[in-house]
C-alpha cells in the first residue's frame, strides 16, 4: 500500500523548507527537501566531479528527524556546506539538466516509498508526485520573500543587501517559471497559501488541518 504523500511547492524564499519541515514534524512524517538533492549534486560538481560521474556515483541520505535532519553524501555530512550562497547558482544551472532532474525525481520517490512524507520543492506536486494525497503551493510577495531570505543570510553571518537579494530572487523566479524541464507551476489540485502576512505557525496550522483530513493521519 502506498504511503501518504504531502507536497509543498512554491517559489524561492516563500518559506517552503521551514514550513514543510515543521509540517512533517507535526504529522509524524518523514521530510524530503528536494533542493538538498540538487545541492548535493552541485556540491560534488563544485569539487571537480563531472555531472555524469556525479549522477553515477553519488549516494544521498537524509538522516534524523525533520527538525534536525542531516544530509549525508557518500558518507559525509554536508548539511552546512550545502547552505553556502555560492551553491545556489550552480544548483539552479544543474536543475535545468533533464538527467539531473530524473535522478532527483527517482530519489524522491525512493524516499517516499519508505513511509509517509512531506516533500518540499518546485515540481513535487506537478511532476514528481502528481497523485499526492495533499498538495500545497506556498507563495509570498517578492519583497516579503527577499526580506526573509536576507534575514536568513544575516543570521548565518553572511553579508548581503536587500536590493541584491530581491534581484536574485526575481531572476530565479524567471528561470524557474520558464525552464523547459518541469517549470515552476501551481498544480490545479494544489491549495494556494499566500504567507505574506502569516506567521510560520499559522501556515503550518492551515496545512496540518488539510493534510490530516486528506491523509487520515490518525489511522
Amino acid at each position: 500500500m502506498r504511503h501518504p504523500i504531502v507536497t509543498v511547492d512554491g517559489p524561492a524564499g516563500a518559506g517552503k523548507s521551514t514550513v514543510a519541515r515543521r509540517l512533517a514534524q507535526r504529522l509524524g512524517y518523514g521530510f524530503v527537501p528536494s533542493g538538498a538533492i540538487y545541492r548535493a549534486l552541485a556540491w560534488r560538481v563544485a569539487a571537480g566531479v563531472s555531472v555524469k560521474d556525479a549522477l553515477a556515483t553519488t549516494t544521498i541520505e537524509l538522516r534524523g528527524a525533520p527538525e534536525a535532519q542531516r544530509v549525508v553524501v557518500n558518507g559525509e555530512d554536508v548539511t552546512e556546506a550545502l547552505r553556502a550562497p555560492q551553491m545556489s547558482g550552480l544548483t539552479s544551472a544543474l536543475s535545468q539538466d533533464p538527467e539531473v532532474r530524473a535522478y532527483a525525481d527517482r530519489l524522491q520517490r525512493q524516499f517516499a516509498a519508505g513511509g509517509p512524507v512531506v516533500v518540499e520543492g518546485r515540481d513535487a506536486g506537478t511532476v514528481v508526485f502528481p497523485s499526492a494525497d495533499c498538495k500545497f503551493y506556498l507563495d509570498a510577495a517578492l519583497p516579503v520573500r527577499a526580506a526573509r531570505r536576507l534575514a536568513d543570510r544575516q543570521a548565518r553571518g553572511e553579508a548581503a543587501e536587500l536590493a541584491a537579494v530581491q534581484e536574485a530572487l526575481a531572476a530565479r523566479d524567471e528561470a524557474d517559471q520558464h525552464r523547459k524541464v518541469a517549470p515552476l507551476a501551481r498544480h490545479e489540485d494544489a491549495i494556494y497559501i499566500d504567507s505574506s502576512a502569516l506567521a510560520i505557525d499559522e501556515v503550518v496550522d492551515l496545512m496540518a488541518k488539510e493534510a490530516e483530513r486528506a491523509c487520515c493521519t490518525g489511522s
